[in-house]
């Protein structure tokens, strides 16, 4: 995993595939599937062994202890000026306070501040929104970024789960009065969630921006854990379990799960890897969150860098999985345009060694 691309604009290295530890720690919202510190760092020695250097975490991971956890790990490896580590801010740490959740400047100056102290670090390499709260104003968030950067207690900023305008209007924001850009959008993307293609690949190509795509394996709906059944669905991970899965299966991703598995059996790799491949080789992607119960599924989902997806293979994924969305976005594809713009004059590029022709003749009403 020895393969760093430049995140968005700017001189940032990152490995193409980040460890999410969400699952560090025992408390809180994700403490059902949580790993003890004794367990974890196993998985976290993993990662920088294989060259990994993009840490993900939050805040609101396990209550905090994600961060703590994390802090301790860093420290015992000596590894904090070779990590780019990532943390977020936006969801409530204590509901009988209005002011200790969104991400207004009075929340996030303060949640920096407590990850800094949970990390035992003096600097945050990225840090993002964790999503929008529907109520700040965009100024108000990238000043604050900003002045977190100018004073040295973050290094870069971005943002997670927010809406393309949203994104698209705070680096205009930046750009235009010279304060610290967003350089990252963390958004969920896999071959059953394909909607951010609509709005925001474009938009992070345009806009200077790398995405981070989070979820590769569609919650572990295409790990290969699951087959369709008379009954519906047998498996042994917790999307078995409707309440715990929090999504119905439609027929349309039984119908990716299958093309997948036929992709993998041909390829000789997992359903997972293939998954994990297809994302990271998208446009505009620069790195993707993979995270891990154990150290040998770690090293199983960094082995997905390890081939390429074949062009006919890639094209049976892509049709399985291609997302329907809604106009106007359909007129927006070559097929439409060929015809909108200009039908029949054969515009197209411009050949080699063109010259733009030099026009003398008016060009009368009418004519």
């Amino acid at each position: 995993m020895n393969h760093y691309y430049l995140l968005g604009r700017s001189g940032l290295r990152v490995s193409r595939l980040a460890l999410g530890t969400m699952n560090f720690g025992v408390d809180g919202f994700h403490a059902a599937y949580g790993k003890i510190e004794e367990e974890a760092e196993p998985i976290f020695r993993q990662y920088l062994e294989a060259g990994g250097n993009f840490i993900d975490t939050a805040d609101f991971y396990t209550a905090g202890e994600s961060e703590k956890i994390l802090g301790r790990l860093i420290k015992r490896a000596g590894v904090r000026e070779r990590l780019v580590l990532t943390s977020k801010a936006t969801n409530t740490v204590d509901p009988s306070d209005p002011n200790a959740s969104g991400n207004g400047r009075k929340h996030i100056m303060r949640a920096v501040e407590a990850s800094l102290r949970r990390l035992d670090t003096d600097y945050i390499d990225l840090y993002l929104l964790h999503t929008w709260d529907r109520i700040t104003p965009v100024e108000e968030v990238v000043h604050t970024f900003d002045d977190l950067v100018r004073a040295g207690k973050i290094r870069y900023a971005g943002l997670s789960d927010v809406p393309a305008w949203y994104a698209a209007r705070a680096q205009s924001y930046a750009e235009t009065h010279g304060l610290a850009p967003m350089i990252n959008v963390q958004l969920p993307y896999s071959l059953v969630s394909r909607d951010i293609e609509a709005e925001y690949v474009t938009m992070a190509q345009t806009l200077g921006m790398g995405l981070t795509a989070w979820s590769p394996i569609g919650g572990g709906l295409l790990s290969g854990k699951y087959r369709r059944t008379g009954g519906g669905m047998s498996g042994t991970g917790r999307l078995t379990n409707p309440e715990a899965a929090g999504r119905e299966i439609s027929p349309t991703d039984w119908t990716v799960i299958e093309a997948l598995e036929s992709v993998a059996t041909e390829l000789g790799h997992s359903m997972a890897q293939v998954a994990i491949n297809w994302v990271a080789t998208q446009p505009a992607v620069a790195s993707v969150i993979i995270g891990a119960s154990s150290p040998e599924q770690l090293a199983s989902n960094i082995s997905a860098l390890d081939f390429e997806i074949p062009a006919d293979a890639r094209r049976r994924l892509d049709e399985a999985s291609a997302p329907r969305l809604g106009l106007p976005y359909p007129m927006f594809t070559p097929q439409y345009q060929s015809w909108v713009v200009s039908p029949g004059l054969g515009i197209g590029d411009k050949p080699a060694g063109y010259a733009p022709p030099v026009f003398n003749a008016v060009i009368e009403p009418g004519r």
